[in-house]
């Protein structure tokens, strides 16, 4: 449990499970720091990143993180490495014994550590406290001025307070919530001059009220950038999810004028993954969250643009010029476009499903609502990848998690890895040969009617919480008439254009497709949008890497 003193000082953290270790660190750093900084202390690696994540939505800064190397479920340097995603201008440091320095020198590398300590430090005016002056006067050489955060009063069952919520989380926007139906929720409104029959009311940093904001407003109202900066570029990226961010990163580092272009918030599907475990380099595994914030930095960090709650709506061939157009009406152009915009979950065709949706019926939504959800019955509908993570992540606070899925097993369309997560978790149900039939309640999910498809039989659940995750179509249909599409809708590109032998009906150029190349020419395709592709999140930031080149040598021979 984290614990600490004072309420508006800047944080020093100090993370180790041995409590009486624990209880020096703090009590040496509060007769050095206690005047200036407030001391946090915490004793595992997640409540340590709990509290993080509680001082970031609330704006508190934080200076320096000491984490201990040797904790159990979490060592000191994956505490770390998930702590850079939370405060990445916090100095880290690792507590170790001397058998461990090599460890700690491989940390160096692995997490950009600032310093590491051999324990015990006495005494820490010589071993100690030389080495926190230096990082935190390190520190406030940086510019680390609080972010305001964004309030957000709204309902609990209410859809568009659960898509702003969603929306602010994915994009990596601090917010606090409030419900409309306490009292600091009342005073908000009431300050804004709602009496609450319209939710959710935002509010912005500089103290502006937004009610039942669009995407677009809410995006440029609370920092996001919406608007080019440029009419003409090498390259548009159209998708935010690994093909699209592969694709940024690869463009922009290579010297391409980039920018990416999302409908909603980068990550795409991966994004809201809790928890990705087969992805290389990530032994430990690593969330969607993580990934996406990580690859959006490395796009941003390498001069690529981003452009978050942007429509893209039409595109065209022009000479040379790629042409894209918004649905506000407004355009950009360049000389080639990958079309990166994966897909999108399949919606549950049950009767009353749609009625509920956010009313208790969730699509990709689990990361946001799973605090909500602590102490419930939750059901999930889906038996791949995608439903495995939510519910292994939901189990962690769930009264108990029901997998209901359509086929005789998981083995069709689950990794095994996660099969065997789920078996051995006490609090998962997989119930096969089950579908929902019917959604029921009164302004939001009170009960589901279930069926097993090869009997008939029907039996009515008590059920608020439903997750959806029964495949993707691509969302590709404002590509009809421009490029080749699969009876799906699915992209085909490369050797599926030439299939025949022959080039596609119109095709003037001299030689065939490239392999990602669509059928227009400069116009290529990446990542699940793309027909055939392997559905996973490697392959896809394989292929928006492999666009960029291809982009290069189309770029080289027109």
């Amino acid at each position: 449990m984290a614990q600490a003193d004072g309420a508006t000082r800047t944080v020093i953290m100090t993370v180790d499970d041995d409590p009486g270790v624990s209880r020096a660190v703090a009590r040496d750093l509060r007769r050095r720091y206690g005047a200036s900084y407030r001391i946090v202390r915490a004793e595992s690696g997640e409540s340590a990143l709990q509290a993080l994540r509680e001082l970031k939505l609330r704006g508190d800064l934080v200076a320096v993180i000491l984490a201990d190397y040797r904790m159990p479920q979490m060592n000191g340097i994956e505490f770390l490495e998930q702590a850079l995603d939370v405060y990445p201008g916090a100095r880290r440091v690792l507590l170790t014994a001397y058998a461990d320095t090599d460890a700690a020198i491989d940390a160096i590398n692995v997490v950009d550590l600032d310093h590491y300590l051999l324990k015990p430090w006495d005494p820490p005016e010589e071993k100690l406290y030389p080495v926190l002056d230096d990082l935190l006067q390190a520190w406030r050489a940086g510019d680390h001025r609080p972010v305001p955060s964004t309030k957000v009063v709204g309902h609990r069952w209410s859809a568009r307070s659960s898509e702003v919520r969603e929306f602010l989380a994915r994009n990596q926007v601090p917010y606090r919530w409030y419900s409309s139906d306490e009292p600091e929720g009342r005073r908000l409104l009431s300050a804004a001059g709602q009496d609450g029959e319209r939710l959710p009311v935002v509010i912005t940093p500089d103290g502006t009220p937004l009610v039942e904001p669009g995407a677009t407003e809410l995006a440029a109202r609370v920092g996001l950038a919406t608007t080019p900066a440029a009419d003409f570029y090498d390259l548009v990226v159209i998708g935010g999810g690994p093909a699209g961010l592969g694709a940024a990163v690869y463009g922009a580092s290579e010297g391409l004028r980039t920018v990416l272009v999302e409908r909603s918030a980068t990550g795409g599907q991966a994004g809201q993954s809790s928890r990705i475990e087969n992805y290389l380099g990530f032994p430990d595994g690593v969330s969607g969250g993580q990934l996406t914030e990580r690859a959006r930095r490395q796009a941003a960090k390498f001069g690529a643009e981003i452009l978050t709650a942007r429509e893209v709506t039409g595109l065209e061939a022009s000479g040379a010029a790629r042409i894209v157009r918004f649905s506000d009406g407004s355009a950009i152009a360049a000389h080639s476009v990958i079309l990166a915009t994966g897909v999108s979950y399949r919606q549950l065709a049950a009767p009353g499903t749609e009625d509920l949706t956010g009313c208790g019926v969730f699509y990709g939504s689990a990361l946001t609502e799973a605090a909500a959800c602590q102490d419930h019955d939750v059901y999930i509908v889906g038996g791949a990848n995608s439903a495995g993570q939510a519910a292994m992540y939901l189990s962690r606070g769930a009264k108990s998690v029901t997998l209901l899925v359509r086929g005789d097993s998981l083995a069709a369309s689950m990794s095994h890895y996660l099969i065997e997560q789920i078996e051995q978790t006490p609090n998962i149900r997989v119930r096969c040969g089950t579908v929902v039939e019917g959604a029921h309640g009164d302004g939001h999910l009170e009960r589901l009617t279930l069926r097993d498809p090869a009997s008939g039989e029907s039996e009515l659940v008590d059920a608020q919480w439903l997750f959806v995750f029964i495949g993707a179509a691509p969302r590709t249909e404002w590509l009809d008439g421009t490029v080749l599409r699969d009876e799906r809708g699915f992209i085909l590109a490369g050797p599926d254009l030439t299939s025949d032998g022959r080039p596609p009906a119109g095709w003037e150029l001299d030689r065939p497709p490239y392999h990602l190349e669509t059928s227009v020419p400069g116009v290529f395709v990446a990542g699940d949008a793309r027909a055939r592709s392997a559905k996973r999140v490697a392959s896809a930031v394989g292929e928006g890497a492999m666009a960029v080149m291809l982009v290069h040598r189309y770029l080289e021979q027109s």
